[in-house]
């Protein structure tokens, strides 16, 4: 063997598994994902019953068939949705998950994050999120919540009368659920897209686990306090 082979045989390091993802956060993202799915082509047929902009939504990509059986798709879907979202926000504060994967971000750091992405040098590093990642998954949850809250005001005006007030009212309410609604399609595009142009970022979902080299584990170690 040659010194250049002894050499790269000495300096390679095979990559080794991390956990990124815990059990608890694959199992309320999938619960999520298919529970919002429904909701969002439920609440496009119901959409389609009082357009509240000039077009509708193509029949083939709604759910329900007709308003009522779209209203009972949607609201089941609704309460999946936030014992979900109700359990992931305990989840992610008590077990510092949020403080952890989400925080810090500032403005500035998701601005420097797009300009290296568009220059092509946005390092990507398994089960760490970047500043635009971050402030994406907060953008979105804070979409959730904010959707869940509207929805009431629309179901409910009455009972829920101060919320529909804050909101503008009934036809308020309708407005902030839409732009709600599409803030979550957005993101679901955006996600999507990027699992596509980073495939090896869908496994450790399902799984937990990713391929990470030995090296890549001990600089990071050595950068953390």
């Amino acid at each position: 063997m040659s010194r250049n082979q002894t050499t790269a045989a000495s300096s390679f390091v095979p990559p080794t598994r991390v956990a990124v993802h815990p059990l608890a956060v694959r199992v309320m993202h999938w619960i999520n994902a298919v529970a919002i799915v429904v909701m969002v082509m439920s609440g496009w047929r119901i959409y389609d019953a009082s357009p509240l902009f000039g077009f509708s939504f193509p029949r083939e990509i709604t759910l329900g068939g007709w308003l009522g059986g779209a209203l009972q798709w949607h609201f089941a879907a609704m309460w999946l949705v936030v014992c979900n979202t109700i359990a992931y926000l305990i989840y992610g504060v008590v077990s510092g998950h949020f403080r952890r994967s989400f925080f810090p971000v500032t403005a500035l750091s998701v601005l420097c994050d797009i300009a290296s992405a568009l220059r092509g040098r946005l390092g990507h590093e398994v089960g760490v999120y970047n500043s635009v990642q971050r402030m994406s998954y907060i953008g979105v949850t804070a979409a959730i919540v904010m959707t869940v809250l509207s929805g009431l005001a629309i179901w409910k005006p009455t009972q829920f009368k101060a919320l529909a007030f804050l909101m503008g009212g009934y036809e308020g309410g309708r407005l902030v659920h839409f732009f709600g609604m599409a803030a979550i399609v957005a993101f679901v595009v955006v996600h999507l897209a990027l699992v596509l142009i980073v495939p090896s970022t869908f496994l450790p979902m399902i799984s937990g686990w990713a391929r990470k080299s030995a090296s890549h584990n001990a600089s990071t170690a050595k950068e953390l306090p």
